[in-house]
């Protein structure tokens, strides 16, 4: 692995959601659920197709916050177009656990 400067870290724009809309993907190759985040009013809503159905239901993410990577180029995933990448980290059977900020932060805010 090589080391990363500052400079390269801050290239990847990650932020702060909260999902307002969630829905089952039974069209996607691995299990999925497609989620529709706010990201306040500088980046918009965007979309975002996540394999989180181990640990999350599409009820169970209504106003959820979440963190996503908002500058990578948007992906065809199936017949949905992915806007974000939505960070999560896998548990002991590699299923993934979303990142959530641990307090109340605004909408949008930026990881640094």
């Amino acid at each position: 692995m090589s080391d990363l400067t500052f400079e390269e870290f801050l290239r990847v724009d990650i932020r702060v959601g909260v999902i307002r809309r969630a829905e089952p993907y039974p069209e996607a190759r691995k299990p999925a659920i497609k989620l529709w985040i706010d990201f306040g009013s500088g980046i918009g809503e965007k979309k975002s197709s996540a394999q989180i159905t181990r640990h999350y239901t599409p009820e169970s993410l209504k106003d959820r916050p979440v963190l996503g990577v908002v500058n990578f180029p948007p992906r065809q995933i199936g017949r949905f177009v992915s806007e974000v990448l939505v960070l999560g980290v896998p548990d002991e059977e590699g299923e993934v656990v979303l990142l959530a900020p641990d307090k109340d932060v605004p909408i949008g805010g930026r990881v640094y």
